[in-house]
C-alpha cells in the first residue's frame, strides 16, 4: 500500500454540504492528502463526483459516527489522519502547515471559525435570511419562494483556540484561557470533536474513537483526555484554520444523526466512568493513562467549574485543616473581600424544572451567590427571604437586600429564568461610574425552542461596582415607595434619559464570548416582542435574528426539555 502524507476521515450521513466540504479540501490541500468518506446509512443529498484521491464507502444501514470514522482510519494510507466533519471548510495549505509543525506524541487542531455556509434569499423581495431551516412565508413580502445562496466562507468572529470541559466533562469554550495563550502553537485543554489530527498508529494505540461511547458525543473530551493523560500534548495551530457549520436548528437543517437525550447521557456517563475516579490522585480507568485527571486540571489551573476537593478529597482537606496549627487573627485584620459575586432574585413562581436548570448552570460560575426569594431557597447560595408580594418594588427591594449582604466589589445580577454561560462572568467593569450590560443574549421560548437575538439591555445582564448599584437601587426604592412605579422610569439603570430616571449615571455594553439564554415561559415579569412590528422605534431591532439554534447551546427548537434536563 502506497503511503500518503495525510488521510482525512469524514463520516457522513445525509449531508447536504458534503460536496462543498470535499471541494474545500481539494482546493486548499498542498500535501499528498487523500480523502476517505464513509456514507453512513444514507447517500448525500447531492451526488459526489469522482476525484483523484477520494474514496467513498457506502453503508446501507448506519453503523454510527464513531464506527464510520474508525472504518475510514483502517482504510487510510497516510502516516497522519485527520477527522473532519462533513460540513466544514479549511484554510489554504492547511495540511502542509500542520504536518510541518507536527510531533509524534501530539494531537493537533487548527484554529476554528464558524462557517457561514449560505443565506436564504427571498425571490419575491430579495431579503436575505441567515442559514437555517427552509423559511416559511417572508415577513417582508409574504411570499414563500426561497433560494439558497451558497457563500461558504469563514466568519472572522468567533475565533476559537482555547476550549475545555466542565466538571461534568461537557465541552465548553474558554475565552479566559485564550488570553493566556502565547505564540502560534498553543496548548488547549480540550477541543471540539469536529476536526483533529494525529499519527495513524497513535490513533489506534490510543483507541481515540472508542465506540463504547455510542455513535456520538464526548468526542472532544475523549481526544483531549487520551492525548494529555497518555503523556502527549494537545496543540492548537494558529497558523491555519478550519470553519465549522453548526447545523443543529432542526427541521431540514438538523443534526444528520438521530441523537436523543438518553444517547447524550450514555456518552457522558461512559466518559465519566473512564476519567473521574474516587480521589484526584487515582489513575483513570483507561489503561493507557500515566497521569490522573487532576494532573490535567492543575496544568491549566485555574479552570472554571473545577475544584480538586471533589471525588472524596473533601474529607482529607477537612482533616488537614483540623490538624493545622491555629494562628490568632489580628483584631484589625478584616476578612478578604471576594472580587466578584452574584445577586440572584426570584418570585418563586417559576416552573421547578426551569429553576433547577438555571440554578445549576449559575453555580458553575464558581462565584459567591446571595439569593433573595419570596420563599426559602434552601441550599442555594446565602439565602434571604422577603415577606412580600411579587412586583416591581419588591424586585428592587430584593436587589437592595442582596447587595447589602454580598461581600464583593463587582456584582452580576442573575434572574431565576436565565441560563448564564460561564464566559458572562469573565467581564470586569473598567469604570466605577458606569452600568454595563451584556448584549450577547438570546430570548428562547421554552415551549417551541424558538430563539430571538437583537441588541438590547436587560437588568438580568447587568454588571457594575457594588457601591454604584447600592446607591442607585436605594434611591430607586425610595422613589417608588413615595410615588409608585411608572414604566417610564424603566428597569435598566443608565438607559433612560427621562425626568423619572433615578440618577444621571450612564451605561456601556459588552459581548461575552458565548451567549446567555433568557427563557420565555409565560410567567415573565415583562412580555416578549417576537415581531419587529411591535417596536415603535425600529432602532431597537438592530441585529434581529430568529433561529432554532444558539451558539454554544446548540439546537433549541423542539428540544428545550432535553436541554434543561441535561443542565440539572
Amino acid at each position: 500500500m502506497t503511503q500518503v502524507d495525510l488521510s482525512i476521515l469524514i463520516p457522513a450521513r445525509n449531508e447536504m454540504f458534503l460536496n462543498q466540504t470535499i471541494d474545500s479540501i481539494l482546493a486548499n490541500r498542498q500535501a499528498d492528502t487523500e480523502i476517505i468518506v464513509v456514507l453512513d446509512g444514507q447517500w448525500p443529498v447531492e451526488p459526489v463526483p469522482d476525484h483523484n484521491g477520494l474514496t467513498l464507502v457506502y453503508h446501507p444501514v448506519s453503523v454510527g459516527q464513531r464506527a464510520a470514522t474508525n472504518e475510514a482510519a483502517r482504510l487510510a494510507r497516510g502516516r497522519y489522519v485527520m477527522k473532519l466533519d462533513a460540513h466544514c471548510s479549511v484554510g489554504p495549505g492547511f495540511d502542509v502547515i500542520m504536518l510541518e509543525d507536527m510531533r509524534p506524541e501530539w494531537t493537533m487542531v487548527p484554529a476554528m471559525h464558524n462557517l457561514h455556509a449560505f443565506d436564504w434569499v427571498c425571490q419575491g423581495c430579495g431579503v436575505r435570511t441567515y442559514q437555517g431551516p427552509t423559511p416559511t412565508a417572508c415577513a417582508d413580502c409574504g411570499k414563500n419562494d426561497w433560494e439558497r445562496d451558497i457563500l461558504w466562507r469563514a466568519k472572522p468572529s468567533p475565533y476559537s483556540t482555547a476550549m475545555r470541559f466542565d466538571r461534568d466533562l461537557k465541552f465548553q469554550y474558554w475565552s479566559g484561557y485564550k488570553k493566556r495563550q502565547e505564540g502560534e502553537l498553543v496548548d488547549t485543554m480540550s477541543i471540539l470533536g469536529a476536526c483533529w489530527m494525529l499519527e495513524r498508529d497513535r490513533y489506534f494505540e490510543l483507541d481515540i474513537c472508542d465506540e463504547g461511547h455510542g455513535s456520538w458525543g464526548q468526542q472532544g473530551t475523549e481526544v483531549a483526555c487520551k492525548t494529555w493523560l497518555s503523556g502527549g500534548r494537545l496543540v492548537c495551530n494558529k497558523r491555519t484554520w478550519f470553519a465549522h457549520m453548526f447545523r443543529t436548528q432542526g427541521g431540514d437543517f438538523g443534526f444528520p444523526y438521530s441523537i436523543s437525550g438518553s444517547d447524550t447521557r450514555k456518552a457522558r456517563d461512559y466518559s465519566q466512568r473512564l476519567w473521574k475516579m474516587d480521589t484526584p490522585d487515582e489513575l483513570p480507568a483507561w489503561d493507557k493513562a500515566v497521569h490522573p485527571l487532576s494532573w490535567l486540571i492543575e496544568k491549566f489551573a485555574p479552570v472554571p467549574d473545577w475544584e480538586l476537593k471533589r471525588w472524596g478529597e473533601a474529607k482529607r482537606a477537612a482533616r488537614e485543616v483540623a490538624e493545622a496549627p491555629k494562628e490568632a487573627a489580628s483584631e484589625d485584620e478584616a476578612p478578604a473581600k471576594s472580587m466578584k459575586g452574584i445577586v440572584y432574585y426570584t418570585d418563586n413562581r417559576l416552573d421547578p424544572a426551569i429553576m433547577a436548570a438555571c440554578q445549576a448552570q449559575l453555580e458553575r460560575a464558581g462565584l459567591p451567590i446571595v439569593s433573595v426569594g419570596l420563599k426559602p431557597l434552601n441550599g442555594f447560595g446565602q439565602n434571604i427571604t422577603l415577606d412580600a408580594e411579587r412586583g416591581a418594588l419588591t424586585m428592587f427591594r430584593q436587589i437592595v437586600a442582596g447587595l447589602e449582604a454580598l461581600d464583593a466589589e463587582i456584582v452580576f445580577f442573575a434572574e431565576h429564568d436565565v441560563l448564564y454561560h460561564p464566559s458572562h462572568f469573565e467581564f470586569e467593569p473598567e469604570r466605577g461610574d458606569l452600568f454595563y450590560y451584556n448584549n450577547n443574549l438570546w430570548k428562547v421560548d421554552t415551549e417551541t425552542g424558538r430563539a430571538l437575538f437583537h441588541y438590547s439591555n436587560h437588568t438580568s445582564q447587568l454588571c457594575a461596582r457594588r457601591d454604584l448599584l447600592l446607591e442607585h437601587y436605594r434611591k430607586r426604592v425610595a422613589m417608588v415607595e413615595a410615588d409608585g412605579f411608572s414604566r417610564r422610569m424603566g428597569y435598566e439603570p443608565g438607559t433612560h434619559g427621562r425626568a423619572e430616571r433615578v440618577d444621571d449615571y450612564k451605561c456601556d455594553t459588552w459581548m461575552s464570548d458565548q451567549p446567555n439564554l433568557d427563557l420565555r415561559h409565560g410567567q415573565n415579569l415583562t412580555q416578549t416582542r417576537w415581531d419587529k412590528g411591535q417596536f415603535r422605534n425600529q432602532r431597537y431591532t438592530k441585529g434581529w435574528t430568529v433561529a432554532e439554534e444558539v451558539p454554544n447551546w446548540g439546537q433549541t427548537g423542539g428540544r428545550m426539555g432535553e436541554l434543561l434536563e441535561s443542565l440539572r
